[in-house]
């Protein structure tokens, strides 16, 4: 009866720490899948607005947000917002957003979209879609990936958030 009860009080206590610490640990949003194993990130290349190729590469030592998304998508355009507020957060500033458009459209459209929903903090970007989307294993638009400092994609994102949510931010503060 004692060993039963030994038993018991053990898984309880296993349950109740390992409970509260993922509590802790994860922000409270429901599409951000976080690695259990990071996943090595090398050789992607995009472009900027001035047509200028872009390496990943050239971000390291900083923690990185890609945002895919395309201006037909109605929840990018509910997101890009928030994305941009985060980039012009003091707190963030070790952070760096790049929005990558993936939809195969000029980037006169990229502009539009970005004055039109008064984009000021973030610059456009776009890149070969094919080649990104088998790279990045993307399902759809938008879909934003987190990298960290060594290069390793530690977590993404399926689908519309508020990078105004305060558990999504705490969490992402701890990340820098």
């Amino acid at each position: 009866m004692n060993y039963k009860n030994l038993n018991l009080l053990v898984f309880l206590i296993y349950l109740i720490s390992s409970s509260s610490s993922y509590s802790i640990e994860r922000p409270d949003v429901k599409n951000l899948i976080i690695h259990n194993e990071k996943k090595k990130i090398d050789n992607i290349d995009f472009f900027n607005s001035t047509n200028k190729k872009i390496s990943l590469n050239n971000y390291k030592s900083k923690v990185v947000i890609i945002n895919f998304w395309a201006t037909w998508c109605v929840p990018c355009k509910e997101e890009m917002p928030h994305l941009d507020k985060l980039k012009s957060k003091s707190t963030f500033q070790d952070l760096e957003v790049i929005p990558i458009n993936i939809a195969d459209e000029e980037l006169a459209k990229s502009k539009e979209f970005f004055e039109e929903i008064n984009i000021k903090n973030l610059e456009i970007f776009y890149g070969p879609s094919i080649e990104l989307a088998k790279a990045f294993k993307l399902r759809g638009v938008p879909t934003t990936i987190l990298i960290d400092k060594e290069g390793y994609e530690f977590a993404r994102i399926i689908g519309y958030i508020d990078f105004e949510n305060k558990s999504l931010l705490e969490w992402l503060s701890k990340q820098l």
